[in-house]
């Protein structure tokens, strides 16, 4: 996607990483060749003691996101498989122009310059209580 501003276009993309390993390799080559300046990214399913590896892969954008795993790491030892988290990296270029507006383990809302970007992972329809997370995503 590309968009306009001040110094001719925003180079945005939305990945969605199934796992921050699985999905590392293309974003670096991404980052290298592209210089994206918006990265809205899905599934990095990061913990909360993990969730500086964006920091300090991606130098050159600072972070806006949440781990999906907070509540399950808090109650206890990991089981079965990680899940969901979203987050939004920006160009440490537009850092002055850059807001966030809301942030949660389910989307992240930022605004760079005029433009508002909502970051969403939604859950998919074999996932239990898909209807009670859509609806509090709603409200």
């Amino acid at each position: 996607m590309m968009a306009s501003d001040d110094r001719g276009t925003l180079k945005v993309i939305c990945y969605n990483m199934h796992g921050f390993y699985q999905g590392y390799p293309l974003l670096d080559e991404l980052v290298r060749s592209d210089q994206p300046d918006v990265m809205l990214l899905q599934e990095h399913w990061l913990t909360p003691a993990n969730m500086h590896k964006f920091d300090s892969n991606f130098v050159d954008y600072f972070s806006f996101g949440c781990s999906a795993m907070a509540t399950t790491v808090e109650t206890g030892m990991l089981r079965g498989r990680p899940f969901g988290g979203v987050i939004t990296l920006i160009s440490n270029a537009l850092r002055k122009i850059t807001k966030t507006i809301h942030c949660t383990d389910r989307y992240v809302v930022t605004r760079v310059a005029n433009y508002l970007f909502v970051n969403v992972y939604l859950p998919c329809v074999g996932t239990p209580d898909r209807t009670l997370i859509c609806d509090d995503i709603h409200k």
